[in-house]
């Protein structure tokens, strides 16, 4: 199964697409598809027919999926965008943190 760089929970601002520039908390993570559905970004209008839960039907506005190679991590410390590198803790565990800043981003 293919690796996603980032979590469930995790910051994020959008790189590129239209809504480039954005920040988000992600919602959820499909690593089979590489893909992350982050909250507030990628908003598309469905049309949904009336059921006995939503009896109006209507169009519903939700996010949808993007690319998780069109986001990057966001480090609240220093405020940029970042890469992640892996740092071993005394006990074995690892841990990620900040390139730039070296602060724990887990």
């Amino acid at each position: 199964m293919p690796k996603v760089h980032v979590r469930k929970g995790d910051t994020v601002l959008v790189i590129t697409g239209k809504d480039a520039g954005k920040k988000g908390k992600v919602v959820s993570v499909e690593p089979a598809k590489s893909r992350v559905i982050v909250e507030g970004i990628n908003i598309v209008k469905r049309h949904m027919k009336a059921t006995p839960q939503m009896p109006q039907g209507g169009i519903v506005e939700k996010e949808a999926p993007i690319h998780s190679s069109n986001v990057m991590l966001y480090c609240s410390k220093c405020n940029k965008p970042t890469r992640i590198k892996k740092k071993i803790l005394d006990n074995g565990n690892k841990e990620r943190v900040c390139k730039h800043c070296g602060e724990s981003l887990s």
